[in-house]
């Protein structure tokens, strides 16, 4: 990524500190969907951590719903929402894991996905690895391959890709 990328993305998004608790920085990127380039500049590069041709994207609850489907669209690739517990309505499989400042257990449809489909997952931010390793398992655990992991932000000092050393990780932000 560029220079220029880099500043532009960055300048869009704000720490509100503490929230959701005290301790918590959290890394806000509604300025950076507010403006037009910002987005459509970010929506490329989440593209490109594909590594090649993708069956299906799966945009992580919630901010990765709002960054995976165009991404979904931009590789001609269909769109599968992983979800916080409880929130789809077929057969799910499940699994959880731990947040920097709790735990939580995500959701896919068991038919998200057919065996040997290459998928890019898609979220904002990587921070403890938790989430993102709980997704990359859910996406295995249906027979089909992860092509990737593509995430905005990368929360270095939390060493979540420690837990992902079986998957090609592409970050657009360090922090």
């Amino acid at each position: 990524m560029s220079s220029a990328d880099h500043q532009l993305l960055l300048s869009h998004i704000r720490d509100v500190p503490d929230w959701p608790e005290p301790g918590i920085a959290f890394k806000d990127i509604t300025p950076l969907l507010r403006e037009p380039t910002a987005l459509a500049r970010t929506i490329e590069l989440l593209a490109s951590g594909a590594g090649g041709p993708v069956d299906a994207v799966v945009g992580i609850e919630a901010r990765g719903f709002i960054l995976g489907a165009p991404v979904a669209y931009r590789l001609g690739a269909g769109f599968v929402p992983v979800r916080k517990e409880g929130k789809l309505p077929s057969d799910t499989s499940a699994a959880s894991y731990d947040l920097e400042y709790g735990q939580a257990t995500i959701e896919v449809h068991r038919d998200a996905f057919t065996p040997g489909e290459r998928v890019l997952i898609i979220d904002d931010v990587l921070a403890t690895g938790g989430t993102v390793r709980a997704t990359v398992d859910l996406v295995r655990a249906a027979g089909a391959d992860v092509a990737g992991v593509s995430v905005l932000m990368e929360l270095g000092f939390l060493h979540g890709r420690d837990k992902l050393p079986d998957v090609e990780v592409s970050t657009l932000l360090s922090l």
